[in-house]
Protein backbone atom coordinates (compact mmCIF):
# COMPACT_ATOMS: atom_id res chain seq x y z
CA UNK A 1 0.00 0.00 0.00
CA UNK A 2 1.41 3.53 -1.53
CA UNK A 3 0.76 6.34 1.16
CA UNK A 4 1.88 9.73 0.26
CA UNK A 5 1.85 11.88 3.40
CA UNK A 6 2.11 15.56 3.84
CA UNK A 7 5.35 17.05 5.79
CA UNK A 8 2.85 17.26 9.05
CA UNK A 9 1.71 14.24 8.82
CA UNK A 10 5.62 12.38 8.60
CA UNK A 11 6.42 14.39 11.68
CA UNK A 12 4.13 12.97 13.36
CA UNK A 13 4.16 9.77 12.52
CA UNK A 14 8.06 10.06 12.69
CA UNK A 15 7.92 10.62 16.25
CA UNK A 16 5.22 8.42 17.06
CA UNK A 17 7.87 5.99 15.88
CA UNK A 18 10.68 7.48 17.62
CA UNK A 19 8.88 7.19 20.86
CA UNK A 20 7.91 4.05 21.07
CA UNK A 21 11.73 3.20 20.98
CA UNK A 22 13.21 5.48 23.43
CA UNK A 23 10.76 6.34 25.75
CA UNK A 24 8.35 3.41 25.81
CA UNK A 25 6.94 4.20 29.57
CA UNK A 26 5.36 7.29 27.79
CA UNK A 27 3.95 5.54 24.96
CA UNK A 28 1.24 5.71 23.78
CA UNK A 29 1.54 9.73 23.70
CA UNK A 30 -0.87 12.58 24.59
CA UNK A 31 -1.70 15.18 22.35
CA UNK A 32 0.51 17.32 24.81
CA UNK A 33 3.66 15.03 24.82
CA UNK A 34 3.19 14.84 21.06
CA UNK A 35 3.43 18.32 20.04
CA UNK A 36 6.40 18.40 22.55
CA UNK A 37 7.85 15.94 20.36
CA UNK A 38 7.15 17.41 17.34
CA UNK A 39 8.66 20.53 18.24
CA UNK A 40 12.02 19.17 19.57
CA UNK A 41 14.79 21.19 18.48
CA UNK A 42 17.27 17.95 18.54
CA UNK A 43 17.17 15.48 15.94
CA UNK A 44 14.42 17.19 13.71
CA UNK A 45 14.79 19.01 10.15
CA UNK A 46 13.79 20.97 10.04
CA UNK A 47 12.55 22.43 13.11
CA UNK A 48 8.84 23.13 13.59
CA UNK A 49 6.54 25.01 15.75
CA UNK A 50 3.17 23.45 15.40
CA UNK A 51 0.46 24.18 17.46
CA UNK A 52 -2.34 21.65 18.76
CA UNK A 53 -4.46 22.10 16.22
CA UNK A 54 -1.58 21.82 13.27
CA UNK A 55 -0.84 18.26 15.50
CA UNK A 56 -4.56 17.25 15.67
CA UNK A 57 -5.04 17.58 11.89
CA UNK A 58 -1.52 15.93 11.26
CA UNK A 59 -3.33 12.61 13.67
CA UNK A 60 -6.70 12.78 11.99
CA UNK A 61 -5.08 12.73 8.30
CA UNK A 62 -3.03 9.45 9.89
CA UNK A 63 -6.02 8.16 11.14
CA UNK A 64 -8.36 8.40 8.21
CA UNK A 65 -5.32 6.36 6.79
CA UNK A 66 -5.02 3.92 8.95
CA UNK A 67 -1.67 4.77 10.35
CA UNK A 68 -2.27 6.09 13.53
CA UNK A 69 -5.23 4.87 16.21
CA UNK A 70 -6.08 6.80 19.28
CA UNK A 71 -6.31 5.20 22.21
CA UNK A 72 -8.64 5.25 24.80
CA UNK A 73 -7.49 3.85 28.19
CA UNK A 74 -9.87 2.38 31.18
CA UNK A 75 -10.32 5.59 33.55
CA UNK A 76 -8.34 7.67 31.93
CA UNK A 77 -9.07 11.38 31.37
CA UNK A 78 -7.60 12.13 28.09
CA UNK A 79 -6.99 9.95 25.05
CA UNK A 80 -3.05 8.69 23.56
CA UNK A 81 -2.28 8.06 20.27
CA UNK A 82 -0.32 5.27 18.77
CA UNK A 83 1.08 4.68 15.28
CA UNK A 84 -0.30 1.36 12.99
CA UNK A 85 3.11 1.28 10.74
CA UNK A 86 3.51 -2.31 11.18
CA UNK A 87 -0.17 -2.75 10.19
CA UNK A 88 1.03 -2.20 6.46
CA UNK A 89 4.48 -3.47 6.57
CA UNK A 90 7.04 -5.94 8.29
CA UNK A 91 9.58 -3.92 9.61
CA UNK A 92 12.08 -5.49 12.00
CA UNK A 93 13.58 -2.85 15.07
CA UNK A 94 16.72 -1.78 12.31
CA UNK A 95 14.35 -0.70 8.99
CA UNK A 96 11.65 0.66 11.34
CA UNK A 97 14.40 3.22 12.98
CA UNK A 98 16.05 4.04 9.72
CA UNK A 99 12.72 4.86 8.49
CA UNK A 100 11.73 6.92 11.16
CA UNK A 101 14.80 8.72 11.11
CA UNK A 102 14.46 9.72 7.63
CA UNK A 103 11.01 10.56 8.58
CA UNK A 104 12.17 13.33 11.01
CA UNK A 105 14.98 14.84 9.11
CA UNK A 106 14.95 14.57 5.88
CA UNK A 107 17.55 13.00 3.07
CA UNK A 108 20.68 11.27 4.89
CA UNK A 109 23.35 8.93 3.78
CA UNK A 110 24.30 5.46 5.26
CA UNK A 111 26.78 6.99 7.83
CA UNK A 112 24.37 9.63 9.23
CA UNK A 113 21.83 7.11 9.20
CA UNK A 114 24.31 4.91 10.98
CA UNK A 115 24.53 7.38 13.98
CA UNK A 116 21.76 8.50 14.36
CA UNK A 117 19.84 5.75 14.62
CA UNK A 118 21.57 4.48 17.57
CA UNK A 119 19.45 5.61 20.51
CA UNK A 120 16.61 3.89 18.56
CA UNK A 121 17.95 -0.15 17.81
CA UNK A 122 21.38 -0.34 19.24
CA UNK A 123 24.38 0.43 17.39
CA UNK A 124 25.27 -0.98 13.84
CA UNK A 125 27.22 -1.54 11.52
CA UNK A 126 27.51 0.52 8.19
CA UNK A 127 27.40 -2.82 5.95
CA UNK A 128 24.20 -3.47 8.70
CA UNK A 129 22.33 0.07 7.44
CA UNK A 130 22.92 -0.47 4.02
CA UNK A 131 21.38 -3.48 4.15
CA UNK A 132 18.31 -1.66 6.02
CA UNK A 133 18.09 0.42 3.22
CA UNK A 134 18.28 -2.32 0.61
CA UNK A 135 15.32 -3.82 1.72
CA UNK A 136 13.48 -0.77 2.57
CA UNK A 137 14.17 0.26 -1.21
CA UNK A 138 12.74 -3.36 -2.54
CA UNK A 139 9.03 -4.16 -3.32
CA UNK A 140 6.53 -2.46 -5.95
CA UNK A 141 6.26 -0.03 -3.37
CA UNK A 142 9.74 0.77 -1.83
CA UNK A 143 9.93 2.93 1.63
CA UNK A 144 13.05 4.48 0.25
CA UNK A 145 15.19 5.34 -2.80
CA UNK A 146 18.84 6.47 -3.41
CA UNK A 147 19.59 9.93 -4.17
CA UNK A 148 22.23 10.63 -6.93
CA UNK A 149 25.52 11.96 -5.06
CA UNK A 150 25.91 15.74 -5.02
CA UNK A 151 28.39 17.22 -7.02
CA UNK A 152 31.93 16.87 -5.33
CA UNK A 153 30.51 14.57 -3.17
CA UNK A 154 31.02 10.48 -3.14
CA UNK A 155 28.03 9.53 -0.92
CA UNK A 156 24.91 8.51 -1.88
CA UNK A 157 21.78 10.36 0.57
CA UNK A 158 18.58 8.16 0.77
CA UNK A 159 14.75 9.86 1.08
CA UNK A 160 11.72 7.73 3.07
CA UNK A 161 8.62 7.55 -0.06
CA UNK A 162 6.52 7.83 2.57
CA UNK A 163 5.27 11.19 1.61
CA UNK A 164 5.37 10.73 -1.96
CA UNK A 165 8.78 11.33 -4.60
CA UNK A 166 10.70 14.13 -2.72
CA UNK A 167 11.81 17.98 -4.37
CA UNK A 168 15.44 17.29 -5.24
CA UNK A 169 17.18 20.76 -3.91
CA UNK A 170 20.66 21.29 -3.00
CA UNK A 171 22.10 23.84 -0.84
CA UNK A 172 24.79 25.97 -1.46
CA UNK A 173 26.84 24.65 0.82
CA UNK A 174 27.44 21.24 1.37
CA UNK A 175 30.05 19.54 3.78
CA UNK A 176 31.17 15.81 4.48
CA UNK A 177 29.68 14.42 7.36
CA UNK A 178 32.56 14.02 9.65
CA UNK A 179 34.49 17.46 9.09
CA UNK A 180 33.76 19.46 11.58
CA UNK A 181 31.34 21.62 9.91
CA UNK A 182 30.08 24.50 12.12
CA UNK A 183 26.21 24.88 12.59
CA UNK A 184 24.61 27.91 11.71
CA UNK A 185 22.61 28.75 14.88
CA UNK A 186 25.55 29.72 17.64
CA UNK A 187 26.15 26.97 20.26
CA UNK A 188 24.23 29.05 22.83
CA UNK A 189 21.15 29.22 20.64
CA UNK A 190 21.01 25.78 20.24
CA UNK A 191 21.37 25.00 24.25
CA UNK A 192 18.86 27.70 24.62
CA UNK A 193 16.39 25.81 22.12
CA UNK A 194 17.01 22.30 23.81
CA UNK A 195 15.91 23.82 27.05
CA UNK A 196 13.10 24.97 25.76
CA UNK A 197 12.29 21.58 24.38
CA UNK A 198 12.95 20.13 27.21
CA UNK A 199 10.81 22.55 29.12
CA UNK A 200 8.10 21.48 26.76
CA UNK A 201 8.33 17.72 27.21
CA UNK A 202 8.52 18.48 31.08
CA UNK A 203 5.21 20.22 30.74
CA UNK A 204 3.69 17.51 29.22
CA UNK A 205 5.10 15.10 31.58
CA UNK A 206 3.49 16.67 34.39
CA UNK A 207 -0.14 17.15 32.92
CA UNK A 208 0.49 13.71 32.43
CA UNK A 209 0.88 12.92 36.30
CA UNK A 210 -1.42 15.29 37.25
CA UNK A 211 -3.94 12.88 34.98
CA UNK A 212 -3.04 9.86 36.39
CA UNK A 213 -3.50 11.47 40.45
CA UNK A 214 -6.90 12.41 38.91
CA UNK A 215 -7.47 9.13 37.73
CA UNK A 216 -6.63 7.05 41.09
CA UNK A 217 -8.06 10.11 43.23
CA UNK A 218 -4.75 10.92 44.46
CA UNK A 219 -4.45 14.53 46.01
CA UNK A 220 -2.80 17.15 44.24
CA UNK A 221 -1.07 20.30 45.83
CA UNK A 222 -3.11 22.69 47.13
CA UNK A 223 -1.01 25.33 48.61
CA UNK A 224 -0.42 25.61 52.68
CA UNK A 225 -3.46 24.47 54.09
CA UNK A 226 -4.14 24.49 57.92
Amino acid sequence: MAFELSSIEARVLGCLLEKERTTPEYYPLTLNSLIAACNQTTNREPITSYDETTVEQGLDALRQKKLAMVVHSAGARVPKYRHNLFDHYILRPPESSVLCVLLLRGAQTAGELRSRTERMCGPLTLPEIETCLEELARGEDPLVRALPARPGQKERRFVQLLAGEPEITEPAVSLPVGAGQVPEKSRLDALEGEVNSLKAELQALREDLANFKNQFGVPGETGNQP
